[in-house]
């Protein structure tokens, strides 16, 4: 699991948001276009790519998009 693999996903579910834009070090909340709508598609995404079953909770304790691919690598691995 690379985390240039990740992002890519994420990128996937931000349509409107040019490519490239979103690092490692990205605030994923503060993207333009995030809302409870987007928090469901990414947690359904982690889920359907990874087999990451990830809770509302979870998502929100991370920050960025380095705490989310951490959480989920974590997962991948177990």
């Amino acid at each position: 699991m690379q985390l240039v693999n990740f992002i890519a996903h994420i990128e996937e579910e931000f349509e409107d948001l040019p490519k490239g834009l979103i690092v490692g070090e990205t605030a994923f909340r503060q993207l333009e276009g995030w809302s409870s709508m987007m928090a469901l598609i990414l947690i359904a995404r982690i889920d359907s790519e990874y087999n990451v079953n990830l809770s509302a909770e979870e998502l929100a304790e991370a920050t960025s998009v380095n705490d989310l691919f951490d959480l989920v690598k974590a997962r991948v691995a177990i």
